[in-house]
């Protein structure tokens, strides 16, 4: 199977093309390399250029007319820099990609897979969610990515275009051969911050919420490995026309998660596990943006893709560290 993947220079696009090859499919990389690094792109076909050049989605299509779906993964990700540069969000999360739907349509590639997020859901009493549970995002991000499910919702019902929606929640880690982890040179996600501060690059790690109506008042995720995710969405497309036949439907969500819920402070007696040595804390409010958090119920992964995570949390950390070690060898920068 060939599947176009977009953002495929990124972090989740380009461990996502290694297990599409490790599974025997064959990846197709469009990336504008806004924030990928052309390195993580390897040998694989690559076309530079943004999701929204029509042009270009049409030359793709046509050299590549074997195309079975699209992995869109392309996005502006970081929440504090959502609600500083709102406009920079809507336009490249939802007007550019509203182009790529109806272009892929128009082309005869109706399939899409969407990188949604579960930062989307509101706030519930036990912090478990399901895809039927409310959704109220708190961020420019956010939002932008509940526009496009809802795009895709409208678009499913009136056209051809059939779309799986992902919202999936913390991924860590790296590939198992590590070669491509976490890339941004200013990291703003957490497990990156505790994994720079436990191996000396930063002095101090900083808890952003401490008063949350959580267990030990801090921000509550559902940390995945993002090989875990990687294999999920391998599965979403090898199962894509069965899954819609499945819930009789143009379209629906799946939450990809490990299923169970941990704090932040959680999060670092377990890098201070892995590691060994404590990890210098300091303490401020949230972020602009930020939210209590929430974790997945993925039974409706088992259900119709077969798809549980395998790896530990405490084997995610490790392998976040291990990247944070060799990050400067592939990147130049630590």
């Amino acid at each position: 199977m060939k599947v176009l993947v977009t953002g495929g220079a990124g972090y989740l696009g380009s461990i996502t093309a290694k297990a599409l090859e490790q599974a025997g499919h064959t990846p197709v990389i469009l990336d504008s390399l806004l924030s990928g690094p052309r390195v993580y792109v390897g040998d694989r076909i690559f076309y530079e250029g943004d999701v929204a050049d029509r042009a270009l989605l049409r030359r793709v299509v046509a050299e590549h007319p074997d195309l079975e779906a699209t992995i869109h993964m392309a996005a502006r990700i970081v929440v504090p820099e959502s609600v500083e540069k709102p406009y920079d969000y809507y336009r490249d999360n939802v007007a550019k990609s509203l182009e790529m739907f109806d272009e892929l349509t128009a082309l005869g590639k109706p399939r899409i897979l969407f990188s949604s997020t579960a930062s989307l859901y509101a706030l519930t009493p036990q912090f478990e969610v399901t895809e039927d549970d409310q959704v109220d995002p708190t961020s420019p991000y956010a939002r932008t990515k509940r526009m496009m499910e809802q795009v895709l919702e409208d678009l499913a019902t009136a056209t051809d275009l059939r779309a799986i929606i992902l919202r999936y929640f913390n991924p860590i880690g790296a590939d198992p051969d590590l070669t491509t982890g976490y890339h941004l040179r200013d990291a703003t996600h957490v497990v990156p911050l505790m994994a720079q501060t436990a191996l000396g690059f930063r002095d101090t790690f900083t808890i952003t919420g401490t008063d949350h109506p959580t267990r030990d008042g801090t921000g509550i995720r559902d940390y995945i490995h993002v090989w875990d995710l990687a294999r999920a969405h391998v599965r979403a497309v090898e199962e894509f026309d069965n899954v819609l036949a499945k819930v009789d439907a143009p379209y629906t969500y799946i939450n990809l998660g490990a299923g169970d819920g941990v704090t932040v402070r959680e999060l670092l007696a377990a890098v201070e596990r892995v590691v060994g040595r404590p990890v210098p804390v300091t303490e401020a409010p949230p972020r602009p943006g930020d939210a209590a958090g929430a974790f997945a119920n993925a039974d409706k992964a088992a259900e119709l893709l077969g798809w549980r995570t395998e790896l530990s949390l405490d084997e995610a950390i490790a392998s976040a560290l291990a990247w944070g070690e060799r990050r400067k060898d592939v990147l130049g920068y630590a």
